[in-house]
């Protein structure tokens, strides 16, 4: 999508997009712009409302957004306006920025505008959208100068789609060996470095809860590891560790799941916003020092499985006690976890994981789960999810769970075994693989990262966490 700026409409033809804030249905005052009026009894500006109109050679699309809006609703008014509404679109189609719009808000709108060309349909015959051609230009009607935050609201969406379609992509096509390479294709592209350790490098590595995992498949696990740095020289630079969680796809393994199997390719959605977050922080060359980690594996039911009651060595040394294989996801953020500390030790960790049904069933598809050891991370994660619609709500990380991660004939065991609390004890799962780290995060975001909405029939990817790790690393 290619943005320039115009002063007026007097020599513009196509469809012109016109934001408008709430008045009032009985207000006497009509709306009008550019010539064009509109009593308020047919249209105020009522949020999640549009109005179209024609004169001479242009279509304007009044979009209503209430008295006031947040920045996640302005997302979702725009995406809904270019998914909907794109048969009204030509090659000229103009967007009217309010005098009163701040520089959120206009990020939110052409992110919300660029969203919108996503289509699920990846295997479908269908026509691209009109943003997508070549020859698109989106013509910035506006008092003052936006580009920068143009610019970056395009690189946020951007982001976001390859997000999407990592998780929407169906799993013979999305395994480990795809991500893997997905990484390094981006590394290339956008500047950061990736290393990857395959199946053998893995076990030199004494990756041994990873490797239990992915050995049931016949895809090979892949554990991707990028790092990145500002081409810039900046003194203190702050190092901010990352992992996610990159189950390409979940049987459950031996404990095969009995439900919702159909949707288990969205078991890499922590992975892949982590993968996402990486193309923005290159893309957007952010000031600070990131190594990220994603354990890139794929839970099957095979003889090679690994089998419940088995106890096997983690990255850390540790032994663990298999209860259940279907929670496998933590294995391998321990794993990651464990060869984060140890070989880059950052200032601060955060891991994001569609971790437990748990946190579905205490926070609904509101708000990921947040665990965290440090009183500065919560406030700064969770005041950059209010901001921009991807909340996080805090739940305890006690000494008194740590029983339900006790085991007899191992360090530590997978699986407490109880129907309560189990996003509580996954964390404390986690917590024992950190080493003490006093400025870590886990987000379970097993509700946010795959769901229904307005714009699919069926569940499909949210991009939950890309936008947010980028906020929070900005705001550190």
């Amino acid at each position: 999508m290619k943005i320039t700026t115009i002063d007026s409409l007097d020599n513009f033809s196509g469809t012109v997009l016109v934001p408008v804030f709430e008045t009032t249905a009985r207000n006497l005052i009509p709306i009008e712009f550019d010539g064009v009026v509109i009593a308020s009894k047919v249209f105020f500006g009522k949020k999640d409302t549009h109005y179209l109109a024609e004169k001479n050679d242009k279509t304007y699309i009044f979009i209503g957004l209430g008295k006031s809006i947040d920045y996640k609703s302005l997302k979702t008014i725009f995406r809904r306006i270019a998914t909907k509404e794109k048969d009204t679109f030509s090659h000229n189609v103009s967007l009217f920025l309010p005098d009163d719009f701040t520089e959120e808000q206009v990020e939110a709108a052409i992110s919300g505008l660029y969203l919108g060309t996503y289509n699920l349909g990846h295997y479908k015959k269908q026509e691209f959208h009109p943003f997508l051609n070549v020859e698109f230009e989106l013509k910035i009607l506006a008092a003052k100068e936006y580009s920068t935050v143009i610019e970056k609201a395009l690189k946020i969406a951007k982001a976001q789609l390859e997000t999407f379609t990592l998780v929407d992509l169906p799993p013979n096509v999305v395994t480990p060996k795809y991500l893997a390479n997905w990484a390094q294709e981006k590394g290339n592209q956008y500047g950061f470095d990736v290393k990857i350790l395959g199946l053998e490098a893995a076990k030199k590595e004494n990756l041994g809860a990873f490797v239990a995992v992915g050995k049931g498949s016949d895809n090979e696990a892949q554990f991707v590891i990028m790092n990145y740095s500002p081409k810039e020289t900046i003194a203190n630079l702050k190092h901010v560790g990352l992992v996610g969680k990159g189950i390409t796809f979940d049987t459950g393994g031996l404990n095969i799941k009995t439900a919702g199997m159909v949707h288990m390719k969205c078991d890499m959605a922590g992975g892949a916003a982590v993968l996402g977050a990486m193309q923005l922080i290159a893309d957007l060359q952010l000031p600070i020092k990131v190594t990220a980690i994603v354990p890139c594996a794929e839970n099957s039911v095979d003889s090679k499985s690994f089998l419940p009651s088995d106890v096997i060595y983690s990255y850390s040394g540790n032994s663990i006690e298999i209860i259940d294989t279907d929670a496998e996801g933590r294995l391998v953020l321990a794993d990651g976890l464990s060869y984060l500390i140890k070989n880059y030790n950052p200032e601060y960790i955060v891991d994001i994981a569609t971790l437990t049904g748990s946190s579905v069933a205490t926070l609904g598809y509101e708000a990921g789960a947040l665990f965290t050891n440090n009183e500065l991370i919560s406030k700064k994660i969770q005041d950059a999810g209010d901001s921009i619609g991807e909340r996080l709500w805090p739940l305890p990380l006690w000494d008194s769970y740590k029983k339900d991660i006790e085991s007899d004939i191992a360090d530590v065991k997978n699986f407490s075994g109880k129907p309560a609390a189990g996003a509580i004890s996954a964390a404390k799962f986690l917590e024992f693989f950190i080493q003490e780290h006093t400025a870590w995060a886990h987000l379970d975001i097993a509700g946010v990262a795959f769901g229904d909405d307005e714009f699919a029939k069926s569940k499909h990817a949210t991009a939950y966490g890309v936008h947010l790790l980028i906020k929070f690393i900005e705001n550190l």
